[in-house]
């Protein structure tokens, strides 16, 4: 059986039970590709994050856009996945021993179908990276969102010690209108705060109202002056608690748009990756040797 191979190119004839025995599959070339790859990836992210953070540092007057950011960071993430898979796939291509048992076609199959298995080794590297920076942005905002509760925790409860889920509804019982010592004050102070938040931050009037009178009789403030200071309060830790809420959705946003991007990336990589392989293949079998590129002293 005659098999047309390329010009240039030495067909070794190989007899049948060697070609069984032996496999289609070249992973040395494939593990080349992952090393590669994973190390492009690598570079070219580290190098985008420390861009990304300096471009942050830098001072606009009005501040940076975050959307515009977020376009930024996603058009590199997206172009690295890709060129990264593509320089990987190209080297496997390239180095993959071809078997001369197959046409043109079926070389092409394969170059590409190692490509792919470039692809699927590095991706697992690249997801462990990518996923690696979505959580620690998630991380971040969640840090945010810890903190802000946290703020509004403590003003609620103004002390560190764990509230008697009952306190508040005992301090009812024992409320008066003679001046309490400022630790019992706080305390209760600290009950209603707390009440308030498992109500979705709403007050009762009469919480409002002895809360202004213990103010005043701590302080010796008018009682006009101590009903601001306890509408500023409630509305301090409102904005407190608002700040977490939005902070969570922050961190719930940029969750989904990082894996709808990661999985976006790795399927255009697949793609890229494949197309890269055939074209290695086809400059092996060509001898192509990119003079110009790659001169030699």
């Amino acid at each position: 059986m005659s098999i047309d191979a390329p010009a240039g190119v030495a067909v070794i004839e190989t007899s049948a039970n060697d070609r069984d025995q032996s496999s289609y599959v070249d992973w040395p070339a494939i593990i080349a590709g992952i090393v590669l790859a994973s190390a492009i990836s690598v570079v070219l992210i580290s190098f985008g994050s420390a861009v990304g953070l300096n471009f942050l540092d830098f001072g606009y007057g009005t501040g940076v856009n975050p959307l515009v950011v977020g376009i930024i960071a996603a058009s590199w993430f997206l172009w690295v996945q890709i060129s990264s898979f593509m320089a990987g796939g190209y080297l496997t291509g390239r180095l993959r021993r071809r078997h001369f048992d197959a046409n043109e076609e079926e070389s092409d199959l394969r170059d590409g179908a190692h490509g792919l298995l470039v692809w699927g080794g590095a991706a697992i590297l690249g997801s462990v990276i990518a996923i690696g920076g979505i959580g620690a942005a998630a991380s971040t905002a969640g840090n945010v969102a810890a903190t802000a509760t946290n703020a509004a925790s403590n003003v609620a409860e103004g002390s560190a010690s764990a509230m008697d889920p009952n306190g508040y509804f005992i301090d009812t019982m024992f409320r008066s209108n003679q001046p309490v010592e400022a630790d019992v004050a706080r305390r209760e102070a600290g009950t209603i705060f707390a009440q308030a938040a498992l109500n979705d931050g709403t007050f009762a009037e009469a919480d409002r109202t002895y809360l202004a009178n213990i103010v005043a009789a701590n302080t010796g403030i008018a009682p006009a002056e101590a009903q601001a200071r306890v509408d500023q309060a409630i509305a301090s830790v409102d904005a407190a608690r608002e700040q977490a809420v939005e902070a969570a959705r922050i961190a719930r946003n940029t969750t989904i748009i990082g894996a709808f991007l990661l999985a976006a990336s790795l399927l255009i990589s697949a793609i890229g990756a494949f197309w890269a392989a055939q074209k290695g293949g086809n400059h092996r079998d060509n001898n192509s040797v990119f003079a110009d590129v790659f001169r030699r002293f």
